[in-house]
């Protein structure tokens, strides 16, 4: 008798604990599309590379790899060619060096070293560029953690005017909004240097960046001269806000010439 009453608990045991699992089963399956919905995160990926570095071309190799792979997600890359490489023995094409001086900022916000490849993930996580391990995880945990402050966003061009219309979701004096104009791929023959003879392929190449103080507008127009050999389709605009003080980028937004 005591026997089939444990027989009987037991059975009804297993069954309350099957069915709970059932309800937690399907409560995962309803919340987790609404957690997915509500992650409003994004990541900008801001790499200082040179042709003149001979560790360089992997981390571009990955830059254009990770643009494939978040093609439909708001991953951000922007490749900024540093010209300090230029005086051993080649001149990078796309080398500035307003981006030498980008990435010297950089330094002092995060208290880094100057060196190349260098990746900066939301203005505020530095490492190589070409570590695929550290760029995928500090990827998800930028989409995962961060806000997007709005930015509309849209491109016009007109004659020798490139024309990017923008309206934030801030007017902070702290911040400034700053567009860039981006060539999504090109290469290079490298005749002399680190890489000489070497063919390289480039991503999302920074060639030219507008800064906007928002504590004075949160709408408004920057202008880019066109490039020479200008097609509409390799080019993009994208533009983010930060603090230049802090060096955290709280918005995100592209704009493709349509």
């Amino acid at each position: 008798m005591i026997l089939k009453n444990l027989i009987t608990v037991s059975a009804f045991t297993l069954l309350l604990f099957a069915a709970f699992a059932f309800v937690q089963k399907n409560k995962t399956q309803e919340i987790s599309p609404v957690a997915a919905a509500e992650n409003k995160g994004f990541a900008v990926l801001e790499l200082f590379t040179s042709e003149g570095c001979s560790s360089c071309p992997p981390a571009d190799k990955l830059m254009g790899q990770i643009e494939k792979e978040y093609k439909s997600q708001p991953v951000y890359i922007l490749s900024y060619h540093v010209d300090y490489w230029n005086r051993l023995g080649w001149k990078d094409r796309f080398s500035s060096v307003e981006n030498s001086q980008r990435q010297q900022q950089y330094s002092s916000i995060l208290n880094s070293q100057t060196y190349t490849p260098q990746l900066v993930v939301n203005g505020k996580n530095e490492f190589v560029g070409s570590d695929t391990n550290a760029v995928s995880t500090a990827i998800q945990n930028a989409l995962f953690n961060s806000k997007n402050i709005p930015i509309d966003l849209s491109v016009t061009v007109s004659g020798d005017k490139i024309r990017a219309s923008f309206k934030t979701g801030t007017t902070d004096s702290r911040n400034i909004l700053l567009i860039s104009l981006i060539e999504k791929q090109s290469s290079t023959k490298v005749g002399k240097g680190e890489n000489e003879g070497r063919h390289l392929q480039h991503w999302q190449i920074v060639h030219k960046q507008n800064q906007i103080l928002l504590n004075k507008q949160s709408g408004g127009v920057s202008s880019f001269k066109t490039p020479d050999h200008f097609v509409p389709e390799n080019w993009e605009i994208i533009a983010f806000i930060q603090n230049p003080k802090t060096g955290e980028i709280s918005g995100s937004a592209k704009a493709d010439f349509n």
